[in-house]
Formats: C-alpha cells, sequence, structure tokens
C-alpha cells in the first residue's frame, strides 16, 4: 500500500468529482491534505467528514485565476509546515462549441481557469520546491490534449496547453528534483456529467448515459477513484523515476481511436 505518512499535499478543484476522490485517497495513504476551492460549502462539509475519520484535510478557499490570493493561501501552508511535497492542479472547467460558436467572453473564461489556473497552482509552489529540492507536480490535462474532440474547441485549446506546460517544468526544474507529470483522462462518471445529460437530454437520461458510457472502447466510463489511485502512484516515492510523461486514462480510447 502506497504511503503519503506526513507528505504535504494540495489539491486545486479538490471538494468534487476527481478531484474530491484524489483528497480522500491521498488522506487514506496518510498525507496532510489542502483542498483549494471555491465551493466552500462543498469544501468545509468534505474536510469535516474526513477529519472525523482521523483524515487531515482541510479546506482553504482560492480562486486559482487570482495569483496574489492564491500565492499568498500557498505562502501560509508553508509556512504552517515547512514544507510542500505535492500539487494536485486539477481546478477547471468544461465548455462545448466549435470555433464559430465560442464567444471571446467563453475563450477568456476558459483559459482564465484551466490555463491560468494552472500556471498559477504551480507559480505559488514552485519556491518552495525549489527549496526544499523536491516535489511533485500533477497536472490534470485530458484526451482532448492529444486527440481532436468534436465541439470541444475552447476546452481542448487549455488542456493542450497544459500538457505542453506540464513538459516544460519537467525539463525546466528537472535538476532540482521537481517533477511534473500529466494524466489525462477519458470520460469520467462525475457529477459534471449527470448534470451535463439531466440539462441537455431530460427524458432521455439514462439512454444518453448508456451511449455516452459505451463512447469509451473499454465500454464504460472511468472512476474519479481510478484517476486517483494513478494520481497516487505518480506521486509516491514509487514513481521517483517518472518525471515529464503524460498519462492518459482512457479505457482505450486514444489506441483504439487513432
Amino acid at each position: 500500500m502506497i504511503n503519503l505518512k506526513d507528505k504535504v499535499a494540495l489539491v486545486t478543484g479538490g471538494s468534487s468529482g476527481i478531484g474530491e476522490a484524489i483528497v480522500r485517497r491521498f488522506a487514506a495513504a496518510g498525507a496532510v491534505v489542502y483542498n483549494l476551492d471555491q465551493h466552500e460549502t462543498a469544501g468545509q462539509q468534505l474536510a469535516k467528514e474526513c477529519q472525523s475519520k482521523g483524515l487531515q484535510v482541510f479546506f482553504r478557499l482560492a480562486d486559482v485565476t487570482k495569483q496574489v490570493e492564491l500565492t499568498e493561501t500557498v505562502a501560509k501552508i508553508y509556512a504552517d509546515h515547512e514544507r510542500l511535497d505535492i500539487l494536485i492542479s486539477n481546478a477547471g472547467i468544461a465548455h462545448i462549441g466549435t470555433l464559430n460558436t465560442t464567444s471571446e467572453a467563453d475563450f477568456d473564461r476558459l483559459y482564465a481557469v484551466n490555463v491560468k489556473g494552472v500556471y498559477n497552482s504551480m507559480f505559488a509552489v514552485i519556491p518552495r520546491m525549489i527549496a526544499q529540492q523536491n516535489g511533485v507536480i500533477i497536472n490534470l490535462a485530458s484526451i482532448a490534449s492529444v486527440l481532436g474532440i468534436p465541439n470541444r474547441f475552447a476546452y481542448s485549446m487549455t488542456k493542450g496547453a497544459v500538457l505542453t506546460m506540464t513538459y516544460s517544468v519537467a525539463r525546466d526544474y528537472i535538476e532540482q528534483g521537481i517533477r511534473c507529470n500529466a494524466i489525462s483522462p477519458a470520460r469520467i462518471h462525475t457529477p459534471f456529467v449527470d448534470n451535463f445529460i439531466a440539462q441537455n437530454y431530460p427524458g432521455e437520461e439514462t439512454e444518453k448515459f448508456k451511449e455516452l458510457a459505451q463512447s469509451q472502447p473499454i465500454g464504460r466510463m472511468g472512476t474519479p477513484e481510478e484517476v486517483a489511485d494513478l494520481a497516487l502512484y505518480l506521486c509516491s516515492d514509487a514513481a521517483s523515476f517518472i518525471t515529464g510523461t503524460n498519462f492518459p486514462i482512457d479505457g482505450g480510447f486514444i489506441k483504439l481511436n487513432t
């Protein structure tokens, strides 16, 4: 069993979906986990539930689009523990549309969260990791980073940027003992999927869910816990030889569709 005892981990967007699963997995492995999120009620509830089980999970209200605010929050956490071992840049938003149906406002909104948010998160932690000469960063990209997905123009743009930022950071800081990798999920069954189906296909939820699940070669959607397990391994000492790599977790989607 992977042990992250006494490691300090930051997870952005950790109040639901993949982020929540990562918070729970890392805490169960012994890490001190900080969930940095805008969703205060859900974040506080998650922290309270985990703490009732003896897990070290804490919530900090944070907006990844605001560099100064995020950097100050990270600085306070670092000061409390005098270390910062892991960053999971998970916070992100989705958008459906082609180039000509994507407004400038939509484009800017996606960029601010999915690209600038990842940059801001890494910007806040990198100085601390350099000072301690070690650290692990995992950025949540997507299969849209490497494949053309219909009606995902702005989203694909942002996830492509996340992937190439990952490669750049891995190369620039390898001599400081910092590892940086990306995880690229295909369709994962999260509350976002359920809400999307309910809003866009009222009365057809069961049929649409089955259709989306079967669009994955393996015949089902992934689970947040499966992504969390991969993240846990990549952040552990067992993965100490791995950096600058993209890890699809996609039920065969990329290789079986190219």
